[in-house]
């Protein structure tokens, strides 16, 4: 994409033609929240559901596109395709686009953008099938008028989607603009805000819809609390949004879209209360801030409070204690060290295990290791992503005493559905998307925090590798991390601490004698009594690679080499 000023004269568009019954719709989510964002559909009456890869299809008429993007919690953006057709090459893509009439959807002084996503072996870079659109409707203008609409990336009047799988591409128009999960009541963020999409999907998935109390330990800036709020009242997320990307199309309504937006059918009254806490003053003062913009301080309550030493139920202004449902982030990212990470998580378990019982705890976070310190078995685990982290939201039943007790009185602590998903395999391979679009990025661009921008998704834990300069490095987080390998060599496991200019971990050029020099702990390092496994180095050509029998070397001693072996390796037995 690309933006161009050109001086041009007004343009009258042709008259456009009234939309006739229904038609196709997009909407567009994050991976694990199709079933949600269907159900959301169907009960918003839309026709023909069907759920799709990060996407739900619908059919609807302008009123049902108007309410989607009004009403949707769990809908990125809503699409209208224009046309379908075949792209085997750069040539069909400009042929197909050139063939529409764009006098019903531009004029010469309308700006427009193009957004991309390609899954195709043709194409080998969404932005080029962008600029091939981009020439088609400039083109037809020029040929047509001797002018042609401008291109605005920042704020477009006409924003259009082409999405290519394989050769079957979609050109549809974008009827959102900005992405819908920028619901317009953020004032200020955190270090680390939640997506607002991603929270409601959270909490629709936990089945809560206002029954009982709320409570998000780790609140932040609020985003969790305040979507609770809205789904708690019924209240639709769009009701503090300013603009849309339809209201700018030749057609728009706007009688029309006063109807839904004044539509308050499906508010009801709240007799709960959502509580957020956190430990951090900033953070306090800019979520209370983001409740009032929403309106929302009598059902939301944001107080300072230590997670792992403050009572867990917290207590009404009558003086009686209520167990609420606990949705939380915890931090899982760099702000915090390891060691302190890990600490919290743990105090997370022993703080649920013996002040929660009763309760039901709803928990996402991306590293193993922190979910392991928990220490209590989840009834459900559902892959998700935030930002470009594969993580899991875990469930957590407490109760007192002994699982076969609280069955045998009738406890429920897995069902039958939850039962059913433990038990699919794979579920985090499934539909891995590694190209994406600006306009992806563009949608998730505020909540990945401190967790990094965005990068190739990858399964839970896993490594991720790329390519820079012809070397190949393991990296998390955007840095290097707590893996290096490469793919000739014995890859190793690390961890250390960079503050303070110890042990930062910076490598010299690989030695293929000696592996890589000046590291400590590392092959080659150097002689230290004080570290387990950081020895003298070793001869590369004769232990990385250890082939029985036929590698042994003339007079060497085998309880030397397993010796040295063990060291290296990490096959020490004490």
């Amino acid at each position: 994409m690309e933006t161009e000023a050109i001086n041009q004269t007004a343009q009258t568009p042709a008259e456009p033609k009234p939309e006739v019954g229904e038609f196709d719709l997009i909407a567009k989510t994050f991976q694990g929240l199709e079933p949600l964002l269907a159900q959301e559909l169907t009960e918003m009456g839309a026709d023909d559901v069907q759920i799709g890869r990060r996407m739900v299809t619908f059919k609807g008429d302008k009123e049902m596109m108007y309410r989607a993007n009004f009403c949707l919690r769990t809908a990125i953006r809503v699409l209208k395709p224009i046309k379908y057709f075949k792209a085997r090459s750069a040539e069909d893509v400009y042929e197909a686009v050139k063939a529409i009439d764009w006098s019903q959807y531009l004029s010469a002084e309308t700006t427009f953008a193009v957004d991309s996503v390609v899954f195709s072996p043709e194409f080998h870079h969404s932005k080029f099938v962008a600029y091939k659109v981009k020439d088609a409707i400039a083109d037809q203008f020029r040929e047509r008028t001797g002018t042609r609409p401008n291109v605005s990336v920042s704020n477009p009047d006409i924003q259009l989607h082409i999405h290519i799988s394989d050769y079957d591409a979609t050109l549809a128009l974008d009827s959102s603009g900005e992405s819908l999960h920028r619901r317009g009541y953020r004032q200020e963020t955190g270090a680390a805000p939640l997506n607002e999409v991603l929270a409601a999907g959270i909490i629709l998935m936990t089945g809560w819809r206002g029954e009982t109390d709320f409570l998000d330990p780790f609140c932040g800036s609020g985003t969790l609390c305040i979507e609770a709020a809205l789904i708690a009242r019924g209240m639709a997320p769009g009701i503090f949004r300013k603009n849309y990307a339809f209201e700018k199309w030749p057609d728009f309504d706007a009688e029309l879209f006063e109807k839904v937006y004044n539509d308050d059918s499906q508010e009801r009254d709240f007799d709960h209360h959502i509580y957020g806490r956190d430990i951090d003053l900033i953070t306090i003062g800019i979520a209370r801030r983001n409740v009032k913009a929403a309106g929302l301080t009598k059902d939301i309550t944001i107080e300072e409070a230590d997670f792992t030493k403050h009572p867990v139920k917290p207590v009404a202004p009558t003086g009686e204690e209520s167990t609420p449902i606990i949705v939380t982030n915890p931090p899982y990212g760099e702000r915090i060290s390891t060691p302190n990470l890990l600490g919290l998580y743990k105090s997370i378990g022993q703080k649920l295990k013996h002040e929660f019982a009763g309760g039901e705890a709803w928990i996402i976070s991306y590293r193993e290791e922190c979910f392991e310190q928990i220490g209590l078995k989840p009834s459900l685990k559902t892959p998700l992503y935030n930002g470009s982290l594969e993580c899991e939201l875990r469930k957590y039943v407490l109760f007192d005493g002994r699982l076969e007790a609280h069955r045998a009185a009738g406890g429920v602590v897995k069902t039958d559905s939850e039962r059913r998903q433990m038990q699919e395999k794979h579920r985090f391979k499934q539909h891995r998307d590694f190209k994406r679009s600006a306009a992806d990025d563009a949608d998730g661009e505020e909540h990945d925090g401190m967790h990094g921008g965005f990068r190739e998704r990858r399964s839970f834990g896993q490594k991720r590798d790329f390519r820079e300069g012809g070397k190949r490095d393991f990296r998390e987080g955007g840095k290097r991390g707590e893996r290096f390998g490469r793919e000739d060599g014995p890859r190793r496991s690390f961890r250390g601490n960079r503050e303070d200019g110890e042990d930062n971990h910076r490598f010299n050029k690989y030695s293929k004698n000696g592996g890589f020099k000046g590291r400590r702990g590392g092959f080659g390092g150097r002689d230290d009594a004080d570290d387990r496994g950081h020895g003298e180095g070793f001869d590369r050509k004769r232990y990385d690679r250890p082939r029985g029998n036929d590698a042994r070397q003339k007079g060497s001693d085998r309880a030397a080499r397993q010796e040295q072996r063990r060291r290296f390796f990490g096959d020490d037995d004490d």
